[in-house]
């Protein structure tokens, strides 16, 4: 703490989700100690990352690919639980393990150029100036909402994936599920089961991938994520360039029509949406599936952007501002993506303390 009340971590870890406890982790492993040499902050309640927020009907089992923390595997959890408890509860007790004191609830206002080479982070619970920022907000706080004219007459109820509750409260309803991605599938073929009709508008045709998705194939996927985040462009998730898996449950929903896709409205009405041929269908609800975009507006006074919109980034190091790496961005918003890329932005960043001054 110096003469002004300002906490000088080396470094700030921003986010305690899977990317933020990874890189956590690591610096505790070259030797840092939290909330001495480094602090995480955190604005969720509580552990659990963005999976706490979860809706209830997505239980463990039908989680996709998530891969353990390092150093602490996930063992013995009940498939029929819902993952928002299962994968919480993993998260509270490695943070206790490890010892990582992650500091919550903690909102990050901005971060910006503070003296001596430090970067001011300023949060609710006062201001850090830091040698290093590993930023790990991911996008669970900045759904996507598209625009479309009409959208503010309409009579039904709006809601994106961020506030789905689950199935039940669309019993008997007329629902438009908009996005043909993995949330947008799964809430549909949910909703399907229990509603009075269900409309599935996409932008783009949907493509199910047939067969296994190995290592080759997911090295692929990412390089192509990786390769806009390289050039500057905002990132695409993973799944954009995998295409959905095939599997039984989808199989069975095509069979029945549930996944009959219909290209994208014109525009709303305030009774349901409507095309340009003039097709009009009724609706109760619209549901955005339409994903996220990267919690990152806290870093706007460091002027990180590049023209095309994205911040452009070189293994987890920001191009612009060596100091700042970004984990869970982009080609490691996957969770072992998410894992490797906090060792690799702790490793870096313990690099750049042993090597400019204090």
């Amino acid at each position: 703490m110096n003469n002004f009340g300002t906490s000088e971590p080396a470094v700030v870890v921003i986010g305690a989700g899977q990317a933020g406890l990874s890189a956590a982790y690591h610096l505790a492993r070259t030797g840092l100690e939290p909330d001495r040499d480094f602090v995480v902050l955190d604005h969720a309640p509580r552990p659990g990352g963005a999976w706490q927020f979860r809706w209830p009907s997505l239980t463990y089992g039908k989680v996709h690919g998530m891969h353990a923390l390092p150093g602490m595997e996930l063992t013995g959890a009940d498939g029929s639980r819902p993952s928002s408890e299962v994968i919480g509860t993993y998260f509270d007790a490695y943070e206790r393990r490890f010892g990582l004191r992650v500091h919550r609830p903690v909102d990050v206002g901005a971060v910006r150029e503070g003296e001596g080479g430090r970067l001011l982070v300023e949060s609710s619970e006062g201001t850090y100036a830091t040698r290093a920022l590993i930023n790990a907000t991911g996008t669970w706080d900045r759904p996507f909402w598209p625009r479309y004219p009409g959208q503010e007459t309409f009579r039904g109820r709006q809601l994106h994936t961020a506030g789905y509750p689950g199935p039940a409260e669309f019993a008997g309803l007329r629902v438009v599920v908009v996005g043909g991605g993995a949330s947008g599938t799964q809430h549909l073929m949910e909703i399907a089961e229990v509603a009075a009709e269900t409309y599935w508008v996409t932008r783009r045709p949907p493509v199910f991938r047939e067969g296994s998705f190995g290592e080759e194939e997911g090295r692929a996927a990412v390089a192509m994520v990786e390769e806009r985040v390289r050039l500057g462009l905002p990132p695409q998730s993973v799944v954009s360039v995998t295409g959905l898996p095939l599997n039984d449950a989808v199989r069975r929903a095509r069979e029945q029509g549930v996944l009959d896709r219909l290209p994208m409205f014109e525009r709303i009405t305030p009774d349901g949406v409507a095309w340009a041929d003039g097709r009009i269908v009724e609706a109760d609800v619209i549901l955005w599936a339409t994903g996220f975009r990267a919690a990152v507006d806290h870093l706007a006074p460091l002027k990180l952007r590049e023209p095309g919109g994205g911040i452009r980034v070189e293994n987890t190091q920001a191009v612009r501002d060596p100091r700042v790496h970004l984990v869970g961005y982009g080609p490691s918003a996957s969770t072992i993506g998410a894992n490797r890329a906090g060792r690799a932005a702790a490793r870096a960043v313990s690099r750049l303390l042993e090597t400019v001054p204090a």
